[in-house]
């Protein structure tokens, strides 16, 4: 088996590892999200935008501009990051945040973009309708391999893709496929496991939406 492959295969198991989520459940029905809308991204490395265009995944950019505006993404680490593949995010550094919607899942998009640079993406199980809060930009062009497994661009990075790339990638694949950080372990402890094991790690400071 090719690394990609090994790669890809651990991309859709990571998200069933983990539980994920906001500060509560959801009370109703999502509201729909502006055709267009972006997002900064506060990092440790400085400011990415991403633009939001509905029009490729509803569904995807719905549950995004939700959880934006409820603060999940803020102080999320980018816990698996290779180089020219993808950098991932989207586990709340607080285990109870994170518990309160891991059974929230969202509908599968049909694909309408394929998996370019810098066009991001909601992770997946290789169940269908598995997506909830883990997200991943795309370092490569990575449209061979994941378009065919319904991985669903709903957004771009339109400015900061450098700041992307210079995300820390040392520590590589996470376990237990290589020696990262466990989502089991970010799931029950936390970013406590991540400052104390794995400090390079870059972080998502804080995500909104701009005006």
């Amino acid at each position: 088996m090719t690394r990609r492959s090994l790669v890809t295969n651990a991309l859709i198991a990571s998200a069933c590892l983990a539980a994920f989520s906001c500060g509560g459940k959801r009370s109703g029905k999502m509201e729909a999200a502006p055709a267009e809308y972006k997002v900064r991204l506060q990092t440790t490395k400085g400011d990415v935008i991403i633009l939001v265009h509905r029009d490729w995944s509803p569904i995807g950019a719905d549950h995004f501009y939700e959880l934006v505006k409820m603060g999940f993404y803020n102080n999320n680490a980018v816990f698996r990051a290779l180089p020219g593949f993808i950098v991932q995010w989207g586990m709340n550094g607080d285990p109870q945040v994170n518990k309160s919607w891991s059974e929230i899942t969202i509908k599968d998009d049909p694909p309408k973009v394929p998996n370019k640079v810098g066009t991001v993406v909601f992770a997946k199980t290789g169940e269908p309708n598995s997506r909830t809060t883990q997200l991943f930009i795309n370092l490569g062009d990575n449209s061979g391999s994941l378009d065919s497994q319904g991985f669903t661009p709903f957004a771009e990075v339109i400015q900061g893709m450098d700041t992307v790339m210079k995300f820390y990638t040392g520590y590589g694949e996470g376990a237990p496929s290589g020696a990262g950080p466990s989502q089991t372990a970010i799931a029950d402890i936390g970013n406590p496991y991540l400052e104390e094991h794995f400090p390079r790690l870059d972080y998502i400071k804080k995500a909104t939406i701009v005006p």
